[in-house]
């Protein structure tokens, strides 16, 4: 009995040693896991920690600025291998066809610029230079054998000319008696301000300086000084506040025409408002209708009745950032959400310094995304779907089962982390484009377009009140739409002041860019055109 009992106690302890060494082992491996993904935290903040510190010599430095948001040339073809790794391989385990890779490596190359000609429409004066020799003996002693001829560009004075208006007075000769006398005089020239002091070529050239050129007020009276002509800023201002009243119809309407358009691009910037003490903020929006209409408006606060008040009775596609003021449009269904792939780009660029191996993958699978959209750019819809389902739908869903990996193994709040949690939110809205091939895959249109706004903010600083920023958003609306349909914006605005007066309302879009070639070729309009007696001064039909 003892010896089984001592048997049975040896066989419990053995089991429990057994136990013991395999629970042992169990916390052994998870002791080792953890020491690995201490070690592969300890190199991200590592690397955050070395990327902080490069940005914080460049800002002393002064050197910290804009990038372009792509690969360096020198790790491009190996991040494109790692896409290719990423990618599936067909049946003989080969990577994909490398074309797109061909394409994404010339995105980094630039063509040596040439130097164009100059326009046939600029007038040129000719000027004949004889040798020395030929001057002293004279042309008779000499026979012509040809020329060499060269073109410089010069430039003359700005001109400026005050129209005296002289409306002579008659009155006939025989008269009946007793009949009244009757006074005749040619009825009055109309202005695009009534009782104004400026002709449309001259109010034109105002905003074009103002608004396409950027010049704040204060520089563009010190410019009119300079050619002898006294404006004031208050005058300026006062024009550009009577113009924009009737404008403004022409925009509203540009507006109700945009949302006929399939799918609109949306974006904001900040602008800041003169107010006593301290400035506050306002915001500039820009709709982009493509190829219609480019749009801006203005708005106090960048929130959701800004958003109502600017799409009301909008229904389609709606291409913009992931902001919270848009949320509420998508609710319903009647306004989709279509995301923008630049947006998810530029968070994994900003990751690069800090984790360069996972953003290169991502970095490269877009690439070639952008590459397949560039050789598609031109083409109709149903190519464009096609090519999409066949190139772009399979590097979207790599894409996205990547970032589903990844996700579980990056640290929390670094770069990293918040592109694929950008990833992961905007899903269904990135992946959009790909069933429509109207859509495009990126917003860059938008910000563009809004990059207008914000180069003139460089240059005045501020607008001096809510009604001030609408007048801006009025012209820079008919500037920005004269750039998307390559027509000239002075003369553009200078015939749409002589026209808009006594234009019917009912036909007001006629006269926006997207409609302005068509309109132009009307003999009404013509009629119109070549009666206005400031035109022809300025055009050089009267002396």
């Amino acid at each position: 009995m003892f010896a089984v009992s001592n048997a049975v106690n040896i066989e419990q302890r053995l089991t429990a040693l057994e136990n013991l060494v395999a629970q042992q082992a169990v916390e052994l491996t998870e002791a080792r896991e953890a020491n690995k993904k201490l070690q592969r935290e300890r190199d991200e903040y590592k690397n955050l920690v070395k990327h902080l510190r490069e940005e914080n010599e460049r800002l002393k430095r002064g050197l910290l600025g804009q990038k372009a948001e792509r690969l360096p040339k020198n790790d491009a073809q190996l991040s494109l291998a790692i896409m290719g790794l990423m990618l599936d391989k067909d049946a003989a385990g080969r990577n994909p066809e490398p074309p797109v890779v061909e394409q994404v490596v010339v995105e980094h190359t630039r063509k040596k610029p040439v130097r164009k000609a100059f326009s046939d429409e600029l007038p040129r004066v000719t000027i004949e230079l004889l040798p020395p020799e030929v001057e002293k003996e004279g042309l008779d002693a000499f026979e012509y054998i040809g020329s060499d001829t060269r073109e410089v560009f010069e430039r003359r004075p700005a001109s400026n000319v005050i129209v005296q208006l002289v409306y002579k007075k008659y009155i006939r000769k025989e008269r009946q008696a007793g009949s009244s006398t009757q006074v005749l005089r040619a009825p009055s020239v109309e202005l695009p301000i009534e009782r104004g002091l400026a002709g449309p070529n001259a109010l034109a050239e105002t905003i074009v300086r103002r608004w396409q050129d950027h010049q704040p007020l204060n520089r563009l009276s010190g410019i009119y000084a300079r050619e002898g002509v006294d404006l004031a800023k208050s005058t300026i201002c006062t024009w550009h506040e009577a113009l924009a009243e009737p404008a403004s119809v022409l925009v509203d309407a540009m507006f109700q025409d945009a949302f006929s358009a399939p799918y609109l691009c949306t974006d904001a910037t900040g602008v800041l408002v003169q107010a006593p003490e301290r400035c506050r903020s306002g915001h500039f929006w820009v709709l982009v209708a493509p190829e219609k209409h480019v749009l801006f408006r203005y708005s106090k606060r960048h929130d959701s009745a800004a958003v109502d008040e600017m799409l009301a009775g909008y229904r389609g596609y709606l291409v913009a950032d992931a902001h919270s003021v848009y949320e509420h449009l998508y609710r319903d269904g009647n306004v989709v959400e279509v995301a923008c792939w630049a947006h998810c780009r530029r968070y994994v660029f900003k990751a690069l310094p800090s984790d360069p191996l996972r953003s290169k993958v991502a970095l490269s699978q877009m690439a070639a995304l952008f590459a397949i959209e560039r050789t598609i750019a031109n083409s109709p819809r149903k190519k464009k779907e096609e090519v999409r389902r066949q190139k772009s739908k399979p590097i979207v869903e790599q894409f996205f089962q990547w970032v589903d990996e990844q996700w579980p193994l990056v640290l929390d709040d670094t770069p990293i982390h918040d592109a694929l949690r950008y990833a992961r939110n905007q899903r269904l809205a990135l992946q959009r484009f790909l069933d429509d091939g109207r859509l495009p895959m990126h917003n860059n249109i938008s910000e563009l377009n809004l990059r207008r706004e914000a180069c003139g903010r460089k240059n005045w600083l501020f607008v001096g009140n809510d009604d001030a920023a609408s007048v801006n958003a009025t012209f820079v609306s008919l500037l920005a739409s004269c750039q998307l349909h390559g027509i000239e914006p002075l003369g553009y605005l200078r015939d749409l002041f002589i026209l808009l007066p006594s234009w019917p309302r009912h036909r007001v879009l006629e006269l926006a860019p997207a409609y302005w070639r068509q309109t132009l070729e009307q003999p009404e309009t013509q009629q119109k055109l070549l009666a206005n007696v400031f035109r022809r001064i300025v055009l050089g039909s009267l002396p």
